[in-house]
């Protein structure tokens, strides 16, 4: 390879694989699922407080996530870099 080129650029993403939302829905879904059972079938009364916690960490996770999501639209300062916001960024 001649030393005047850079390194290939790797291909982009496709849409779909950048979108949180379905890995954000699937997990909440089977969190609840988890929960439900955990409550309702009694041999699986160990998993209470393993599912409570998966929820917990799922909305505290989910929280930050749009919390930061909201900054990068905003074009606040301290807001992360490169998150795909749906939106152009503020130019002011």
């Amino acid at each position: 390879m001649p030393s005047d080129q850079g390194e290939p650029e790797p291909p982009a993403l496709p849409a779909a694989l950048l979108d949180p939302w379905p890995v954000v829905v699937a997990g909440a879904v089977l969190w609840a699922l988890a929960t439900i059972a955990a409550f309702t079938v009694p041999a699986l009364e160990s998993w209470r407080p393993i599912a409570i916690a998966g929820l917990g960490t799922g909305v505290l996770g989910t929280s930050i996530f749009l919390w930061q999501r909201t900054a990068a639209r905003r074009g606040t300062r301290g807001a992360q870099t490169g998150l795909q916001t749906g939106r152009a960024p503020r130019t002011d």
